[in-house]
């Protein structure tokens, strides 16, 4: 799962905003490097990120690339998983996706600034990027699924096969959309018993 999603299971669960953002960009224990309320906030997102990778639906739909992108199609697919999140909002959210994205925002401002906690410079220019762009809702549009992927493949030379996962996507629309609509539902009840569950 990508942001939006992430962003959406920490609301759903009422974990932190900040914490689940933060889950690419912090490595080792958690416990060590941020207050509780972050620090579950980032492990809420590891297990959803292990959940997801190991599920049969992500082998299925990894099975749709030609052998030659399968090693970036779960990098891919986080991403389109955020699309059919945005087409399908009201169905998940009564709020607006746009004004969910502006109340994420203001939080995760407010959370850093009240607990006064220091975050990776990746994470900073990569959210300062996410918030002025409107990335998250601009995922509605497949086009911008593309771009994306497109902007990520210039990261370096060993990323530039993930622009060409998108044809893969675009052509088995349909049937990666059933699966979304099958997999996701499941993610979101897991993901609220594995953070009550997961102490305080």
């Amino acid at each position: 799962m990508n942001f939006l999603a992430h962003l959406h299971i920490a609301d759903k669960c009422h974990s932190s905003f900040l914490g689940n953002l933060l889950g690419d960009f912090v490595k080792g224990d958690p416990d060590k490097l941020y207050p509780l309320n972050i620090a579950r906030g980032i492990r809420l997102h590891r297990f959803v990120d292990s959940f997801t990778d190991a599920h049969p639906v992500m082998r299925d739909a990894k099975s749709l690339f030609p052998a030659k992108q399968r090693r970036f199609a779960g990098i891919a697919l986080d991403v389109m998983w955020d699309h059919f999140l945005a087409t399908k909002w009201s169905q998940y959210h009564n709020q607006a996706l746009r004004d969910f994205c502006q109340y994420a925002e203001r939080d995760i401002a407010t959370e850093q600034a009240l607990e006064v906690v220091s975050v990776p410079q990746r994470y900073k220019l990569m959210t300062t990027r996410m918030w002025q762009g409107r990335w998250l809702e601009s995922y509605r549009e497949l086009d911008n699924i593309e771009f994306a992927l497109s902007r990520m493949s210039q990261r370096s030379e060993r990323m530039q096969p993930l622009a060409d996962c998108f044809t893969p996507m675009a052509t088995n629309y349909q049937q990666l959309a059933v699966m979304f609509d099958d997999f996701y539902p499941n993610l979101l009840n897991v993901s609220r018993d594995f953070y009550v569950n997961s102490g305080n």
